[in-house]
């Protein structure tokens, strides 16, 4: 049987207890401290002192060869000569000619395709377009947004503030044109399911497959915000077409050349089709959707409709002047006018006859145009 022991009569253990002596390490902290700081300074003089005695030899603190060779700037893949996305504008950096002697600057080499132009460039706008305001639905609002800073992005990612404005200017333009769709979207996409002729180039040549930057697709979308407000950019004029300035179209001599804003050469119509009264800048909204757009009359759009030249063409001739004479023969022609009715009471007072004016007095002085003022000019019934 185990042994049982009684705790009852242990003494209860006393509490623990100590007292920390903080004034001895007070007065000795202090002196220790002093000491260590007068070492450091004695040290850094030491290590001081000879540099300032030989001042020619400092270079010995250099780090390694710093600063004996210069770094060579490569120009970044996406910006090389020839790989960018079609009817787009990009900014590369010149490889330098080894058999140069001579090191360019900070900034030489640095160029634009805009600043290839031919002798004779002007920049003259011309009148300028009004404001376009955007402020239906907003599913047309959205719509819009979309189409015209896919416009700017695809088509002027990487130029300048001026160039993407431009784009989105030639895109209200047409939009406000007779010859071209009444929407954003419409102008966009025009012709876009034609293998050639499409009037935007990143509409049908497999651009729109590549997921865009989304850094440069928020700067396209902020130009986009700004023409859809109101915004509108006086250099573009009325320009409806442009083109990049490594090409030369075949209907460029039959435009009236604007100018060139970035890496773009801007045109308008000439004659009645560039004039302000073609334009109406009223938006009536009614954007269609993108996938609607695919299988619809106007990606579908035959060469006539999408030829500058030709629309040109057929603007002037719908829109030519008539004389009054010619206008008043047309409508004899197609409608004869009716013969007044009168009243029993006018017809026992003369009917017809109290209107005809025969009774004007055959007075001298009287220019020979306004003699038959009064006078029936074509008599009704006939």
């Amino acid at each position: 049987m185990p042994a049982i022991y009684d705790l009852t009569d242990e003494p209860r253990p006393r509490d623990f207890s100590a007292r920390y002596a903080r004034a001895r390490h007070s007065r000795i902290l202090p002196q220790r401290t002093g000491r260590k700081r007068w070492l450091g300074v004695a040290l850094l003089g030491a290590l001081t002192l000879p540099a300032f005695a030989a001042p020619g030899e400092w270079d010995r603190f250099a780090i390694g060869d710093a600063g004996e060779h210069t770094i060579a700037l490569d120009p970044m893949p996406f910006e090389q000569a020839g790989m960018s996305f079609p009817g787009s504008a990009f900014y590369y950096l010149e490889q330098d000619d080894p058999a140069s002697a001579s090191t360019p600057a900070l900034g030489e080499g640095i160029r634009s395709d805009a600043d290839i132009a031919t002798p004779g460039d002007r920049i003259d706008p011309g009148p300028r377009a009004r404001a376009v305001y955007v402020d239906r639905s907003g599913v047309d609002r959205t719509r819009a947004l979309e189409c015209l800073t896919a416009a700017v992005y695809y088509e002027a990612a990487s130029e300048p503030d001026s160039g993407q404005r431009s784009v989105a200017q030639v895109v209200l333009n047409r939009m406000a044109h007779a010859s071209y769709p009444n929407t954003v979207c419409g102008v966009v996409y025009q012709g876009s399911q034609r293998r050639t002729g499409c009037q935007f180039s990143f509409t049908c040549d497999g651009s729109l497959a590549r997921k865009p930057s989304a850094m440069f697709w928020s700067r396209a979308q902020n130009v986009a915000r700004g023409a859809l407000a109101g915004y509108v950019h006086a250099p573009a004029g009325l320009a409806t077409h442009y083109h990049t300035t490594a090409i030369s179209p075949y209907w460029a001599p039959s435009l009236d050349h604007l100018g060139t804003i970035g890496a773009h050469r801007f045109y308008r119509f000439k004659g009645r089709a560039g004039r302000p009264g073609a334009f109406r800048f009223a938006y009536r909204g009614g954007e269609p959707a993108r996938q609607n757009l695919r299988g619809s009359q106007i990606a579908r759009e035959s060469g006539s409709k999408l030829d500058p030249v030709a629309l040109q063409t057929a603007f002037a001739a719908s829109a030519a002047p008539s004389t009054v004479a010619a206008d008043m023969a047309a409508a004899k022609a197609a409608r004869p006018a009716p013969a007044p009715a009168y009243t029993a009471e006018l017809e026992e007072r003369g009917g017809d006859a109290l209107y005809r004016g025969s009774k004007l007095p055959d007075a001298t002085g009287i220019r020979p145009e306004y003699r038959n003022s009064g006078r029936w000019i074509a008599q009704p019934g006939a």
